[in-house]
């Protein structure tokens, strides 16, 4: 009789001992879970803050170039990549004006009528046809790199709005630096970069 009491005595301890792990171990499992979501929360609002849209960063710098780069918050970029597309249209224009001149006088020579050249010594519609063959070249050439640069703009905004969601490591830095050289007998200083990493 005793050891059945006894049994029972160590049997309810055991189920209130095993039940109490349990609960502990769910109470853990909980409390990890709500931390692995509130991180999960915390790095979505800084994800949704941080991120831009690859697509609206395209269309802006389509619609006018260095827009996207603006919509990126690459403020320095956007005045170079204008500047840049904006010299390319100005070669364009410069080189096609010239081509129209040189095209028109070489019609008029061919016609035997008076044109802008007709006082130079050596003009002939070989002479002429050869400046107006390079000056199309040149506009061409203007109008392919001018092409290029307005892609390269598009590309470089959409890429910038992709990689927009890594955050910039403050403890990771480059850094300028002067070195001195102490084995020699005058003081030679050179410039270069540190990589500086803080723990």
């Amino acid at each position: 009789m005793i050891q059945k009491k006894i049994l029972v005595i160590i049997s309810l301890f055991l189920t209130c001992f095993i039940l109490a792990q349990n609960q502990e171990k769910n109470n853990t499992t909980g409390s990890e879970d709500e931390i692995i979501i509130r991180n999960i929360n915390q790095t979505d609002s800084l994800t949704r803050t941080m991120l831009r849209s690859p697509l609206k960063a395209s269309l802006y710098s389509a619609i006018l170039p260095g827009l996207g780069q603006l919509y990126n918050r690459k403020y320095i970029k956007a005045p170079i990549v204008l500047g840049v597309i904006g010299a390319g249209i100005g070669f364009i224009k410069y080189y096609n004006n010239r081509y129209n001149k040189y095209h028109k006088a070489y019609l008029a020579e061919l016609s035997g009528q008076r044109h802008q050249f007709s006082d130079v010594a050596g003009i002939s519609p070989k002479v002429l046809a050869n400046a107006q063959d390079s000056e199309r070249r040149n506009r061409d050439y203007a109008i392919v790199l001018t092409s290029l640069a307005y892609l390269l703009n598009i590309v470089d905004a959409t890429v910038d709005a992709h990689l927009s969601i890594f955050d910039k490591d403050k403890d990771l830095a480059v850094r300028p630096v002067i070195m001195e050289n102490a084995d020699t007998w005058f003081n030679n200083q050179k410039v270069g970069l540190s990589l500086c990493l803080s723990f």
